[in-house]
Order: structure tokens, then C-alpha cells, then sequence
């Protein structure tokens, strides 16, 4: 399987260094297509990243999951080692990492413009954006979907699997994490049993309130369902504004 180097991890608690694929941990499989805005991120037919269409000509997903390879979205999916009816494969025409995306943990967020329209049915729908500087309450419960791996050392599932995490304070957020920055980014919690992110689908939701809240930004390295490291993700609704620059057209990008 290709590695497309998808999930930022952490070498030691307080230092960085390389990428790896983010997936779901035990949970449930999705019921199929209950997630029409689910996007499988691919490369030469192996998928890389998770994403969610969130306009019929724009997907958002994690800035580090550009590669040098081209990136083929694939919508309307629920097994992606099965050619679907239902799929849809879209190649990309721009990649609009945050210009202030340096390969680092901070502004680890991209568009992707698409070639041409996703076609919207029952199997593929764009999913509306939270409001600015909405605050999700710690313990608030969210829910996170994908398509990697089920532990550190099992393979990668072929149908959207996902399960349920905590919003923790952004208190307790800083304490485990040094690169933590609460303006930005969004940690949870999560139960051993019931698992979450893992290797295997970085760029995923974070959804909360069937919002999209976060996007899958890194956990820790070789150890992803340890309760002791939270799972970091990427907060939307801070990055509001640039996302809505960026669809308005290159005439207002930067």
C-alpha cells in the first residue's frame, strides 16, 4: 500500500517529526452512505486521507495531506476496494493549502478545488459548515469517521467505519500537548473500548452536532488508542473566513 504520509506524530509527548495515516480505532461500521459527505482522498487507487465535500466543487481536509502525487477524491463511496455505482472519482484542479501551513501542527488545513462538479444525489451531498467562533463544550460528545486502519498494527478497513470521542478542555488539551494552541485546534478523549482516530485517515470529521468541527490533525506515534495522549484535530470554524475567501474565487486568493 502506498504511504502518503497523512497523520502528523509525535516522536516524544513534546517534539514532531514526520506523518503517518490516521483511521478508525474498534467503533462500528457506518451505515452505508449515512455519510454522503465522506470523501476518500486517493492516490493510484489506495487511499491516503479523509476529507468531507463541503460545496459540489470543494473538498476541506488536513493541509498535510498534499503529496507529491496527484490526489483523486472519491465521493459517494462506502466500500472503496469496490468499484460502486454509486461513486464518484473527481481529480483535482487546485490545492489551497493555509498559507500559513509551514509542514508543521499549526494551520493544518486545505481546500481542494475539483476538476468538475461532484454530481449530488442521495449517495453524495456537501455538508453545511459550523458558525464562527462556535465553542463546543468540553464532554460534549462527537463522533469521528473513516476508512484507515483499526489499531497500529491491523490493516486498513475497506468500508467507513466510525466511533465516538469527548471534547476535552482546552486546559487539559495544553498539558498533554506543548504544540497544543487552543484557538486553532480541538482535542477529545475517548474511551479504550470504543477507540477513534487512528493510522489510516487524517483530513476526516471531527463531527459534532452533525457539525464538521475539527479535522483529524495528529495523534500520538505507534500508540493512537492510548487514553493518555488525546487526539488533536484542526478547528473549522476558526479557519471560517479564509475558507470562504478561498471559495469565492482565485481573485480573492492570496
Amino acid at each position: 500500500m502506498i504511504h502518503a504520509y497523512c497523520l502528523f506524530i509525535l516522536v516524544q509527548l513534546l517534539s514532531h517529526s514526520g506523518a503517518s495515516e490516521s483511521g478508525i480505532v474498534h467503533g462500528k461500521v457506518s451505515k452505508p452512505h449515512s455519510r454522503p459527505y465522506m470523501a476518500s482522498l486517493q492516490i493510484r487507487g489506495h487511499h491516503t486521507c479523509g476529507g468531507i465535500l463541503i460545496r459540489e466543487d470543494f473538498v476541506l481536509t488536513a493541509a498535510h495531506c498534499k503529496n507529491s502525487e496527484p490526489l483523486t477524491v472519491v465521493l459517494g463511496a462506502h466500500d472503496i476496494r469496490k468499484k460502486e455505482k454509486s461513486q464518484q472519482r473527481i481529480q483535482v484542479a487546485k490545492y489551497h493549502q493555509h498559507p500559513d501551513f509551514t509542514g508543521q501542527f499549526d494551520n493544518d488545513i486545505m481546500l481542494l478545488e475539483l476538476k468538475e462538479n461532484a454530481k449530488l444525489n442521495k449517495y453524495v451531498k456537501a455538508i453545511g459548515l459550523p458558525e464562527k467562533d462556535g465553542k463546543i463544550p468540553a464532554n460534549n460528545i462527537c463522533t469521528v469517521a473513516g476508512w484507515g486502519q483499526t489499531a497500529d498494527d491491523e490493516p486498513a478497513s475497506n468500508v467507513l467505519k466510525e466511533a465516538t470521542e469527548k471534547i476535552q478542555s482546552p486546559s487539559e488539551c495544553k498539558k498533554k500537548w506543548k504544540v497544543f494552541i487552543p484557538k486553532q485546534m480541538l482535542c477529545t478523549k475517548f474511551d479504550k473500548k470504543k477507540g477513534g482516530v487512528c493510522q489510516g485517515d487524517s483530513g476526516g470529521p471531527l463531527l459534532c452536532n452533525s457539525k464538521p468541527q475539527g479535522i483529524t490533525a495528529f495523534t500520538a506515534k505507534g500508540d493512537c488508542n492510548n487514553p493518555k495522549y488525546p487526539h488533536v484535530f484542526t478547528k473549522v470554524s476558526f479557519f471560517l473566513p479564509w475558507i470562504q475567501k478561498v471559495m469565492k474565487g482565485p481573485g480573492n486568493v492570496a
